[in-house]
């Protein structure tokens, strides 16, 4: 082999091993988490995020960076930790909940920002539109109207004898009030006589309970609320303790005691907002990202909490549910 060929070799070996050495961008994408609760309560949503990334092709560690922050259950805490977000110039935010996105929001209008749920992006203003955002947020919505409704249906299935319902709702939770009107109309189709109930805090929820004895509740149907999230395996005991069968909005729920719960899974949705978060990094505008909403839909029933309660499931509704918890 001639001198100038072995000489061309290795500057090229050279250059190779320059190149693996060296780091794929100037700066490696990194990525803001904004949890509600903590990462053992919002393990399975953390997962099937950082899943739906590996399925994408992601290393966390390695070819992506992601910067946990979690509220505790404490929504008044999200305006810190996503001006904390914008301070380590993260590439992309990631949000759970309507109150997380708001601060978000507010905190910038240049960084993406991908929700993993929202209740109506259009109505709260997050998105000019679920085809067209418009600006710098997209990602994944539980725009369905009927939802409430539905949610009220099941329950009297298994409470076929209930003329009278408490509504446990928080009146902070941006669009909570609209999903509240769409519980009374369902509940007139019903025939059903409501006692909604507000809950501000986690010290309300023992007199809200209080309340719904004194006014002769039959059930109760408890709106979603990232403080009711925190507070599950309370509320679930205080659903027993007052006898009151419950349904709730997801699985965790049910799982922690209460009677039944219907909704998307929060599980797939967190695991499709990944991809969203892909798209943004290989170079995809949010504002021409379409919303998607969800595909994947979960009714659960605690038969262990039906027995303690003295009710019997039909079971025709224990066909339909996707897990039943013995």
């Amino acid at each position: 082999m001639s001198p100038p060929i072995v000489a061309i070799l290795v500057v090229q070996l050279f250059a190779v091993s320059l190149a693996a050495e060296a780091p794929p961008g100037a700066k490696k994408p990194s990525i803001g988490f904004l949890g509600n609760s903590s990462p053992a309560g919002d393990a399975d949503w953390v997962e099937a995020f950082q899943q739906g990334l590996r399925d994408a092709g992601y290393v966390e560690g390695q070819s992506i960076a992601i910067e946990y922050r979690w509220a505790q259950g404490k929504p008044e805490r999200f305006p810190d930790l996503a001006a904390e977000m914008i301070r380590l110039k993260v590439d992309v935010i990631v949000t759970g909940v309507d109150r997380s996105t708001q601060a978000a929001q507010a905190a910038t209008r240049s960084i993406p920002i991908v929700m993993a749920i929202a209740s109506d992006p259009v109505a709260l203003g997050f998105v000019a539109s679920l085809a067209r955002p418009g600006g710098n947020i997209t990602g994944l919505s539980l725009q369905f109207q009927d939802l409430p409704g539905k949610r009220l249906q099941l329950l009297t299935e298994a409470v076929p004898k209930a003329k009278r319902v408490a509504v446990l709702w928080d009146p902070t939770e941006p669009g909570r009030r609209d999903t509240l009107r769409q519980v009374e109309v369902a509940a007139r189709g019903l025939g059903l006589e409501l006692q909604p109930l507000e809950v501000r805090s986690p010290a309300e929820l023992d007199s809200a309970f209080t309340n719904m004895t004194r006014g002769a509740a039959a059930a109760v149907l408890v709106l979603e609320s990232p403080r009711f999230g925190a507070q599950r395996r309370r509320i679930a005991e205080l659903t027993l303790r007052s006898r009151l069968p419950a349904m709730c909005v997801q699985w965790r729920y049910a799982e922690d005691g209460c009677l039944m719960s219907y909704g998307a899974s929060f599980t797939d949705l967190h695991r499709r907002a990944a991809s969203f978060v892909d798209k943004i990094l290989k170079g995809a505008k949010p504002a021409d990202l379409p919303v998607e909403q969800p595909t994947k839909f979960e009714l659960v029933i605690n038969a262990k909490t039906a027995k303690t309660l003295g009710l019997t499931i039909p079971s025709s509704l224990l066909l339909r549910a996707d897990k039943v918890i013995e």
